[in-house]
């Protein structure tokens, strides 16, 4: 695919590095110098200086043959402008980074796609959905749904003790006879490998394992991991951000109790008006003895989301010496996932990734409706939507020509999440979850065309 990017920040760059390592037609256009050096050093890709909305700068990178163009810009003008014009010179595809969430709430009423923007794209909005799924299913690490909830992915480190360590995956699947759930790739403590998990695969304690499991088998994953189910109702959010507003609006539709400390006085007044189920502290967060004067130790999680990484991280760990059952920290450097689980931070949560991940289906071949890179590990999810012409069409799963480096996750028919296994045989408006490694991506695609 040839595509153009606009933005060499954090997001463009991530999303452009993800790309290079697939042999992409990438080009990045950015106004700034130092951040185009960087990319064109590091990374196997054109780079091109100028305004993303200049008509000459797109016809220098050859607008009118490009697949896709992605406006990720800093500034949401030139993203939505870019887009635009990017159409009627001729692109195929084209995706807007957004900051305002009403576009988002909103992409319905006004028909973007009309004007031109096939999609909007925004990491706040990410952010906060992937935060308030965390605390829903606050045992674990890692969740995405797919399908509003008719298949969920759940990451979560096996304690010592837990019914799955030492058994293998058949083992552990013949605990239950009623099958809810499917272990699609794991990491050993202490390495970077990636294990697609295979019915010999021993699970061992410590290893990070996710799961698909369909509606019925949450309940079930709590049995067989080990790990509490933590009911949470007290939630403290440290920064009024976008990202901390959106989080706090929609806890507080959902019942919770929101606590939210904001060190701008004005931007704290403001969410005070906006959110009146919620109390708003207006305080400096990485003040101690003020978390512990607003009982902190009394809140269930703590979520750290102001614009400092460090901040967020330091907080968390503060929280969790006073024990609260689950900490979240809105991070923007990558190397930090690697230091979640060691320092002691439940989950890290990185916008980027998020962006890119949500971006990432529209480069996929074949009908991706999905997909997710799990964090930490070198494999993603995808969901595809099976066609009359899909080679997987009309045939049992344990016959399928599947490479060893990819798993079937689940199926949805019929409005229907189902753990599907060897005997099930797939068919036309299937929508099958795949969790492969990245050099089996080409053949699994080849599957679903």
């Amino acid at each position: 695919m040839k595509i153009i990017i606009a933005g060499a920040g954090e997001v463009g760059f991530h999303l452009a590095k993800l790309l290079s390592y697939e042999s992409q037609d990438i080009t990045l256009i950015d106004t700034d110098k130092e951040s185009l050096s960087y990319a064109d050093n590091h990374l196997d890709i054109k780079v091109l200086k100028g305004d993303a909305t200049s008509i000459s700068v797109l016809n220098d990178a050859n607008v009118d043959t490009s697949d896709l163009v992605i406006g990720v810009t800093s500034s949401e003008t030139t993203n939505l402008t870019l887009c635009l014009l990017a159409k009627q010179l001729g692109s195929k595809k084209t995706i807007a980074r957004i900051s305002n969430t009403e576009f988002v709430d909103n992409k319905e009423l006004f028909k973007f796609g009309d004007l031109g923007v096939d999609e909007l794209i925004s990491p706040e909005e990410l952010a906060a959905t992937e935060i308030q799924l965390l605390l829903t299913q606050s045992a674990f690490n890692d969740t995405y749904q797919f399908e509003e909830g008719l298949l969920t992915m759940f990451g979560v480190f096996l304690p010592k003790g837990a019914p799955f360590v030492g058994k293998m995956v058949k083992e552990a699947a013949n605990i239950f006879p009623e099958v809810h759930f499917m272990p699609i790739a794991l990491q050993r403590m202490g390495t970077q490998y990636t294990v697609i998990p295979r019915g010999d695969t021993v699970f061992k304690e410590g290893d990070q394992v996710y799961f698909i499991t369909s509606a019925g088998g949450v309940d079930e994953l709590y049995k067989l991991t080990g790990v509490k189910k933590k009911d949470i109702k007290n939630v403290m959010i440290l920064g009024g951000s976008k990202v901390g507003y959106k989080t706090a609006r929609e806890l507080c539709n959902k019942k919770f109790n929101v606590k939210l400390i904001e060190k701008n006085k004005e931007k704290a007044f403001d969410i005070v008006d906006e959110l009146p189920n919620a109390l708003v502290i207006n305080g400096d967060g990485r003040n101690v003895e003020l978390l512990e004067e607003e009982s902190l130790d009394s809140m269930d999680a703590f979520v750290a989301v102001t614009g400092n990484s460090e901040t967020n991280i330091m907080s968390c760990l503060v929280a969790k010496s006073k024990n609260i059952k689950k900490t979240i920290a809105l991070v923007e450097n990558m190397d930090y996932f690697q230091l979640s689980q060691s320092i002691g931070i439940d989950t890290l949560v990185n916008k980027k990734l998020l962006a890119a991940n949500t971006i990432f289906r529209y480069i996929r071949k074949g009908e991706v409706l999905a997909l997710t890179r799990l964090n930490n590990l070198n494999a993603e999810i995808l969901e595809f939507e099976v066609k009359p012409t899909s080679l997987v069409n009309g045939e049992l799963i344990k016959e399928l020509d599947f490479p060893r480096e990819a798993i079937i996750g689940g199926v949805i028919r019929n409005n229907k999440g189902i753990i599907a296994l060897g005997d099930f045989k797939i068919a036309s408006g299937d929508k099958v979850v795949v969790c492969c490694l990245p050099k089996a991506i080409g053949r699994i695609e080849k599957l679903f065309l």
